[in-house]
């Protein structure tokens, strides 16, 4: 079915949620603002204990429920360690690739809300002094965190409240660009979030309901692999909306979406995979069908997690993913197709 998507909402939703700090186990700031979102939509939510949002979509058959997944929490790092120096030795959250970090800008959040500007660094940070300020190795025992902090010593660190255990947010650095190029850190997963936003405005806006009950579950943990783990109890099928991975012998592109036939956790459902092959082939959206070499889900959370399910991943060509990440428009629109098809049903 051709769609008329909200663009400029979707570009408008992922650039302002794209700046709203959320690194894994840190994500109540960016929950709060999808639940604004949701509630401009319509729609009503609610949390469970992890944190994860829910938005439950009435269908027109209620007898069986399906899930749709996002997740809101990035990459991202956390103070290990303050150095006699006052230097922040760090731990990663999820799996960075740290090379890419090495001079990026930062923000440290501190229990008590306070935040404080600084820059990723290696241990040898300067060609003026440092013989292998090159070739050093790029991991967290080489790298650390210089604060923007008139600081001397550990316990100025201290002073200033930022102790173990504090968050470290990498600036995203968007850029949305006329050649419908979206370039940033974290599209991995923020950028399905504002499309599934977007494919629930579209739905909204033209009154619009999926063929079976659908709960929307945005997910906090999925960086550390159990977001999704545990699913309500009436969900029958998990789509997980995810970047879709390039590189190697993988026929994606930024401009697709993405179908995952397998990845590390094992092969998805056969009969799901199948039906959203044969509504990408019969809408003629642009798609590509993949194997993940070293990938995970929700979905493959989900199934680990014993929840009795069929599953699937799909999302937009993502370019670069967990470093300097970049997809188009187009493969976003794809994606977006896909979804409703998927949900609606009508062209199967």
């Amino acid at each position: 079915m051709k769609q008329n998507f909200d663009k400029d909402y979707v570009l408008n939703t992922v650039e302002r949620i794209l700046n709203v700090e959320s690194p894994t186990g840190y994500t109540k700031d960016v929950v709060e603002v999808l639940k604004k979102y949701i509630d401009e939509l319509g729609y009503s939510h609610s949390r469970d204990q992890k944190g994860n949002l829910m938005v439950t979509i009435e269908g027109h058959d209620e007898s069986y429920v399906r899930g749709v997944s996002a997740h809101v929490d990035t990459l991202g790092l956390m103070v290990r360690s303050i150095s006699s120096e006052g230097h922040l030795n760090f731990t990663v959250l999820g799996g960075p690739i740290l090379n890419t970090y090495d001079g990026e800008y930062c923000t440290v959040i501190t229990r008590d809300q306070k935040r404080y500007r600084g820059t990723v660094l290696s241990k040898s940070p300067s060609s003026h002094v440092y013989e292998d300020a090159t070739s050093r190795k790029r991991d967290a025992n080489n790298m650390y965190i210089r604060l923007d902090e008139n600081i001397k010593n550990r316990e100025d660190v201290i002073t200033l409240g930022i102790n173990h255990g504090d968050i470290i947010a990498i600036d995203p650095k968007v850029e949305i660009n006329p050649s419908g190029f979206i370039k940033s850190r974290f599209l991995d997963d923020k950028i399905s979030v504002a499309l599934v936003l977007g494919v629930l405005k579209y739905f909204k806006d033209n009154t619009l309901k999926p063929k079976y009950t659908t709960k929307v579950l945005f997910s906090t943990y999925e960086e550390v692999g159990h977001g999704m783990a545990h699913l309500p109890s009436d969900v029958k099928e998990l789509l997980s909306i995810d970047m879709g991975s390039m590189g190697l012998d993988l026929a994606c592109t930024e401009y697709d979406v993405s179908i995952c036939a397998k990845d590390s956790s094992g092969p998805y459902d056969y009969d799901m995979v199948s039906t959203l092959i044969k509504i990408a082939q019969t809408n003629n959206l642009n798609h590509a069908v993949d194997i993940y070499p070293m990938y995970g889900s929700d979905t493959s959370a989900a199934l680990r997690g014993g929840n009795d399910i069929k599953g699937a991943l799909i999302g937009p060509g993502v370019h670069a993913s967990h470093g300097m990440e970049r997809t188009h428009i187009d493969g976003v629109l794809s994606t977006m197709s896909l979804l409703s098809d998927y949900l609606l049903e009508e062209e199967l």
